[in-house]
């Protein structure tokens, strides 16, 4: 998706930053958020040797004052993470998490850009399928399609995929995607902002369209000239199958 769909770094991860220390104070004591905070201590101790990195200490001590420091450790911890880019399987699900809250209670919605949703309707109409291959986790995918400002949308989708299958900037990726959904790679089209993703889709045969989109990184003159660009889903002519 990388801010095609909606302003991924505008809303999401922000939201991660400002709320999480209130998240944790709040499910503390669920299951699921220990797990998450087990799995955060966890990644703290593989990556001891980091500049900066902030581990999370089990309780000990005074009882409130020990739970506080390491709800603080975990905030620490998380931001850390998330200034570094990381996208540990730890700090997704604790993002995953937060969000599934979030979107449940209605606090957070997806905002597509106007061009998609229509554009999608007219490809699934002419019998084509979309699949969303995002770093973003199947789950949190799910999330935002069935929680957006356009409604639940999920039924315009054909099936996720995430990181799991492999990263966007190998190739390899893309044929696993192929072999999974029964296509040929010379039948997709994949629609990106991110040349490097564009580079390993091309190698693994896939057609590609780099999407630019406000906020995207820039692109050099020769990326320019070399792909295929549009500003929005309705410059797509995609033959009906």
């Amino acid at each position: 998706m990388n801010g095609l769909w909606f302003v991924f770094m505008d809303t999401l991860f922000p939201y991660i930053k400002e709320n999480v220390k209130e998240y944790l104070q709040t499910h503390w004591d669920e299951e699921e958020c220990q797990e998450d905070v087990s799995l955060l201590r966890k990644q703290a101790e593989e990556d001891a040797h980091l500049d900066g990195v902030v581990p999370i200490p089990m309780a000990s001590g005074d009882a409130v004052d020990g739970l506080q420091q390491m709800i603080q450790a975990v905030v620490d911890n998380v931001y850390w993470q998330m200034s570094h880019d990381r996208k540990t399987t730890a700090l997704k699900q604790l993002q995953g998490h937060m969000w599934k809250a979030a979107f449940t209670a209605g606090r957070m919605k997806a905002e597509f850009f106007s061009d998609v949703v229509p554009a999608v309707k007219r490809w699934r109409e002419a019998g084509m399928k979309v699949y969303i291959y995002s770093s973003g986790s199947v789950e949190a995918q799910k999330l935002l399609f069935g929680h957006s400002t356009e409604g639940d949308i999920l039924e315009l989708i054909d099936g996720h995929f995430d990181t799991k299958i492999g990263h966007k900037v190998e190739s390899e990726s893309y044929r696993k995607i192929a072999d999974s959904i029964g296509c040929l790679t010379n039948n997709i089209l994949f629609l990106t902002d991110v040349t490097l993703e564009a580079s390993a889709a091309e190698e693994a045969d896939v057609h590609v369209a780099v999407v630019v989109r406000p906020g995207n990184a820039g692109l050099t003159d020769d990326e320019k000239t070399y792909y295929n660009l549009i500003t929005s889903f309705s410059e797509l002519y995609l033959p009906s199958t």
